[in-house]
């Protein structure tokens, strides 16, 4: 695979006669939409149909059970978890079912393609949101605790899921040796049962990191219990954050560097954002809310614009400013440079893989490039 970033005056025609590749893959690699308008600074994805994968990684993305099945038919194949975006509890250790939809159509359609289906357990209270009292009430009762583990065995052989991913966040620091010995329990019923678990991790940079997103989650202690862990490398540039690159490399790398000195490399998965954010200007914290796109929305905005995509070398991610009925947007997003940084960290120190949150829109150049560098685990 080879990157091209678009010049002034630049053409899909000029661009593949200059290349000498073909329009029609490069429009179709690339999603691009009649009549194949460019924006200056795009990047774009030319296949040159010889692989350069170097080694075999695992793949996750997660997903909602509304996600429409031709995207989900897509992107499988290229997948080597699908984690269902997820199973709630009770303080009582009751199992809650997905809120978004039935889970069986996307079991059977993992199973179809390779692809194991894991189970996504979320602390989400009845406002939707992650509520720290309900893991506080689970994780130090003996009895509610078994209870959700033995619910959790059931449900797993009853469904087909073949793992568990434990996506628990904001956890109280008083909670954090109750919250490892959870998942340890949790491991070790899953593994009696055949099957694995995962754990999520905010993004430290250190072990005692202050603030409520990091002081709940010991990384080292995490890293021995579970199976493998998703660091949640994104979420810098954020809904009601100032405008930023939503993985900035920088960032990434930071996260990366400290997590090996806590957690084997081949138990590490990356986490990349499949997303980006548009920002109405001027931001006003506690005021200004983004609005989340998808990375080829993004691309096509920008072309409607006639915007010029620009590329920060330090966060190593393309971000581009509009003005829409006399409001000024700034917009952050990922393109296949951000991606190869990305997958660029996965290589040079030989993590286990990568996780995407989520694989909801279609963004099918970033699928071609990961399967052009590694080679997918199924």
């Amino acid at each position: 695979m080879e990157i091209y970033v678009v010049k002034p005056g630049d053409s899909v025609d000029s661009i593949a006669q200059a290349l000498e590749a073909d329009v029609e893959q490069i429009i179709y690699d690339n999603q691009l939409v009649y009549p194949y308008g460019l924006a200056v600074g795009q990047a774009l994805l030319i296949n040159r149909y010889a692989r350069n994968a170097v080694r075999a990684v695992s793949v996750s993305g997660y997903a909602y059970p509304f996600i429409n099945p031709g995207v989900l038919e897509q992107t499988l194949p290229y997948l080597s978890e699908l984690p269902v975006f997820s199973y709630g509890f009770t303080r009582e250790g009751e199992l809650l079912p997905p809120a978004y939809g039935e889970d069986d159509w996307m079991i059977a359609e993992a199973l179809r393609f390779g692809t194991q289906p894991i189970l996504t357990l979320t602390p989400f209270g009845p406002d939707g949101n992650f509520n720290n009292q309900l893991i506080h009430a689970v994780v130090n009762s003996r009895e509610y605790m078994r209870r959700l583990i033995e619910n959790l065995s059931v449900l797993m052989e009853e469904k087909g899921y073949q793992g568990v991913d434990i996506d628990f966040e904001y956890i109280m620091a008083e909670d954090r040796d109750a919250f490892s010995e959870f998942v340890r329990q949790v491991a070790a019923a899953m593994r009696a049962l055949g099957y694995h678990t995962s754990v999520a991790l905010a993004p430290k940079t250190s072990a005692g990191q202050p603030g409520l997103l990091y002081e709940g989650k010991d990384y080292r202690a995490l890293g021995e219990a579970a199976d493998h862990v998703l660091l949640m490398t994104y979420e810098w540039g954020y809904t009601y954050g100032p405008p930023m690159a939503v993985a900035p490399i920088n960032q990434v790398r930071r996260v990366v560097e400290y997590a090996l000195t806590e957690i084997p490399a081949e138990k590490i998965d990356l986490g990349i954002p499949n997303y980006g954010y548009d920002w109405p200007l001027p931001f006003e914290r506690g005021i200004t809310k983004a609005v989340t796109l998808g990375n080829v929305q993004a691309v096509r905005l920008a072309v409607e614009q006639g915007a010029e995509i620009k590329f920060d070398s330090v966060a190593e991610s393309p971000y581009f400013t509009y003005v829409s009925k006399d409001i000024l947007h700034e917009v952050w997003f990922e393109d296949v440079r951000s991606l190869q940084a990305k997958f660029d960290l996965i290589q040079e120190y030989r993590l286990r893989g990568c996780g995407y949150w989520q694989i909801m829109k279609w963004f099918r150049a970033n699928w071609l490039l990961l399967h052009d560098r590694f080679y997918i685990l199924k």
